[in-house]
């Protein structure tokens, strides 16, 4: 018998492979990017309903979370969202000049500035939050109170390690899909 390694297994990890297959493994990931493909489409349905694009409809939603009584700073929101700070700043002045978004000076640093949601936004996200709501219940529907705060926690978890891998990726992968 050959103990010689399988080279066509995409993970190696005992815990991702079942019978020595990685089927399920990729039967996951496609799930995944499904799950994804769809989020994406909803983000941008509640994005557009208001008058924006989804990504901007996250930003919106994001700051109303994160803004607190102060505020809260580009950087701060980029890092929650994923997002480069660069870009963060191009949406939220959209954002601010159509009026959905208020920016003050950051008086601990006045380099910085301060965003948060204005009254206009505020009314937008209103205005969405019953359809938001049943779309939200429909998509996590199968979850019980017990899957909910696991799937948190796993999420939570893949995040930070699939920023990881990204790093990782861009190390062992030239721009030519050619390893190092």
């Amino acid at each position: 018998m050959d103990a010689s390694p399988r080279t066509d297994l995409t993970v190696s990890r005992e815990e991702l492979l079942v019978g020595n297959s990685d089927s399920n493994f990729r039967n996951m990931l496609h799930d995944m990017l499904s799950l994804l493909a769809s989020l994406e489409h909803v983000r941008a349905r509640f994005g557009g309903f208001i008058g924006l694009t989804g990504v901007q409809y996250t930003l919106l939603v994001t700051i109303r979370q994160l803004q607190g009584d102060y505020g809260v700073g580009v950087k701060e929101l980029a890092d929650q969202l994923g997002l480069s700070a660069p870009f963060v700043t191009v949406e939220t002045k959209k954002l601010v000049k159509i009026g959905v978004l208020d920016k003050a000076p950051n008086p601990d640093d006045l380099r910085r500035v301060r965003l948060s949601v204005s009254d206009s936004g505020h009314a937008l996200l209103r205005q969405l939050a019953p359809l938001q709501c049943e779309i939200n219940d429909a998509i996590f529907e199968p979850l019980s109170r017990d899957d909910f705060e696991r799937q948190c926690r796993t999420i939570h978890a893949l995040r930070r390690s699939a920023e990881r891998a990204v790093t990782l990726a861009d190390y062992l992968l030239d721009d030519s899909g050619e390893t190092l």
